[in-house]
């Protein structure tokens, strides 16, 4: 167990490191728009054009971010070089402006970029392109972590991200107001508020990483459960073909899982996780995640808030219960708040709760 905290340890480093990184260079970037649009940059001509290339790296750590905080890397590292190419490129591109001296510079900056209007066109378009495409794969990449959470706690509030979905549609904005709009004011009045929005909630984003190594915590599956490979489940997903799980095993399991509900009500605990409830069943998380999606045709996150609805029926429809709020009877049932319990109560009786008992 010690490694493996050290792994997740090192991994909220990786995170926090990378996020500091970003605020720092758009801090800068706002610093050199700043300079320039007041003209002081003027002032120090061999400073010009150091903010070249700085544009296309908030897509990239954006993108980056959002891979560590789901807990997704890339097999090898030099992958990571890769998304850094177009910042390189522009950077290289601009050699030959960098040789100039400080009079020269200021010649080119004082007639719109004149002999440079290539690299312009070059920049704008990478810049966009860049923004765009790393704003949609953020998304697809948070949307993705929203799924499989699900597959895993019981109470997702606080781990969808929903922050970093919106900084996500945010950056696309940006991106879409550079093409469009001519006031660079307006541009990086945008960007302070979401400098201000990324600080603020990045900085207050809980650790969420167990989601990412549930699948690799090896759980020995009794001896006595005898897991013949020939005999897979017909029914079973292709997801789970090669998973080796019997009819017989996975019939256990089901039943063993429902006894333990019953009487343990574990469901009651906001906090039960797929990898908690099996170690009390003594099976491997991948199979009774399997057991659940196949026998109950749901993930772990709507089975145990289905369960956590019918105790709350149960519960609110007893007389000595009157004394108590909806929403109190709620909590005792394991939700962890009004906006999760009402979704679940209407995905599963058809009614908001009062309606619910009222008729």
């Amino acid at each position: 167990d010690q490694p493996r905290s050290r792994g997740l340890g090192d991994v909220y480093k990786r995170q926090d490191k990378i996020l500091l990184i970003w605020l720092l260079l758009l801090f800068v970037h706002q610093l050199l728009h700043y300079l320039t649009e007041t003209r002081q940059l003027l002032e120090y001509p061999h400073m010009l054009g150091i903010d070249f290339s700085l544009p296309v790296l908030h897509g990239v750590l954006l993108f980056i971010y959002v891979l560590e905080i789901t807990g997704n890397k890339f097999k090898k590292k030099y992958y990571y070089l890769l998304h850094f190419l177009p910042t390189i490129s522009l950077v290289l591109l601009a050699i030959p402006f960098y040789s100039l001296s400080g009079a020269e510079k200021l010649i080119v900056m004082n007639n719109g970029g004149e002999g440079y209007l290539w690299y312009v066109i070059y920049q704008n378009v990478v810049v966009f392109i860049s923004g765009i495409t790393y704003s949609i794969w953020s998304l697809y990449l948070i949307r993705k972590h929203q799924k499989n959470i699900q597959d895993t706690y019981s109470n997702t509030d606080k781990k969808e991200l929903q922050w970093l979905q919106y900084l996500s549609i945010g950056l696309g904005i940006i991106w879409f107001i550079v093409l469009f709009a001519n006031d660079s004011n307006i541009i990086f009045t945008g960007v302070v508020i979401f400098v201000l929005f990324i600080g603020f909630f990045g900085i207050n984003q809980m650790n969420i990483f167990q989601t990412s190594s549930v699948a690799s915590i090896d759980i020995e599956v009794p001896k006595n459960e005898k897991i013949e490979k020939t005999m897979s489940l017909s029914s079973a997903p292709k997801r789970y073909a090669k998973s080796g799980l019997t009819n017989e095993t996975a019939a256990k399991i089901y039943s063993n899982l429902d006894e333990l509900m019953t009487k343990e009500s574990l469901f009651n605990n906001n906090d039960i996780t797929l990898t908690e409830l099996a170690k009390r069943l003594d099976v491997h998380p991948n199979h009774l995640s399997q057991v659940i999606n196949e026998k109950e045709q749901k993930n772990f996150y709507n089975y145990i808030n289905s369960l956590r609805i019918k105790e709350f029926i149960k519960l609110a429809s007893l007389p000595e219960s009157k004394k108590y709020t909806l929403l109190s009877l709620a909590y005792d049932c394991g939700f962890n708040s009004k906006s999760t319990f009402n979704k679940h109560f209407k995905e599963n009786t058809g009614k908001t709760p009062t309606d619910f008992f009222k008729s």
